[in-house]
């Protein structure tokens, strides 16, 4: 089942995304597509149509929650392994596991600022001498649930090598493993259009604190239908308002 808004956005993603590309090819077309679908109006009209029952809302909500980072993330097209489509509602403040968070993920991003402002600082693996003593965690996802399980995995200093802002209508994509912690740079909530992409996933991602020792899992608790189509509403009306 598909409305206009959404076959049209399916075949956007499939016919840039399905080829076999190099890595910085890929990475490229995902940015370019991200941008092209963020456009505050089209990307209005596809929410307004998931929220009123097109596209696959029982499959999307199942992959819909409230991310421990402190974002809801809402699931809007499913493109199998070759690519998510996915809307970040960012709220100001810190998530469940907290701002010192440090990560990775399992498959490469591009990702478009719709409204609002993100910040993003960048940090790689540095020598014992200087940097950041954080606690090295692998995240991964439970066998019987979706429920994200931290291991620990020893220590490590990091260095900062970026720090960036995120305006409305830019766009950044980063490969799979590159470390990095992004929050809602404003007082009101930040919007963003998030595309994962890539055929090959990561077993686990890499996940680093400062901030004391996490949990052993951390509950991943999927939307009911009717609340993810209540958000997609929320969202709508958002991006109507401006």
């Amino acid at each position: 089942m598909g409305g206009r808004q959404v076959l049209a956005a399916r075949r956007r993603l499939a016919g840039v995304l399905d080829a076999e590309l190099p890595e910085h090819e890929l990475a490229a077309a995902a940015r370019s597509v991200v941008t092209e679908l963020g456009s505050p109006d089209r990307l209005r009209e596809l929410v307004a149509e998931l929220a009123s029952g097109e596209g696959d809302p029982e499959g999307c909500a199942r992959l819909s929650y409230r991310h421990v980072l402190g974002f809801d993330k809402l699931l809007l097209i499913d493109g199998g392994p070759r690519h998510m489509l996915r809307a970040h509602v960012w709220h100001p403040g810190t998530g469940a596991i907290g701002e010192e968070d440090i990560h990775n993920h399992r498959s490469p991003l591009a990702s478009y600022v719709v409204q609002g402002r993100l910040a993003m600082e960048l940090y790689e693996v540095g020598d014992e001498a200087g940097g950041i003593a954080a606690a090295r965690y692998e995240e991964s996802l439970a066998e019987r649930s979706a429920d994200w399980v931290l291991r620990p995995a020893g220590g490590a200093r990091l260095r900062l090598t970026h720090v960036g802002q995120y305006a409305a209508g830019s766009s950044y994509a980063l490969p799979a493993h590159t470390l990095h912690r992004a929050w809602c740079d404003t007082d009101a909530p930040t919007v963003t259009l998030f595309l994962e992409t890539g055929a090959e996933r990561r077993p686990h991602t890499d996940v680093f604190t400062a901030a004391g020792p996490h949990p052993g899992a951390v509950a991943k608790v999927p939307l009911e239908v009717p609340d993810y189509l209540d958000a997609l509403r929320e969202l709508a009306e958002r991006l109507r308002a401006g």
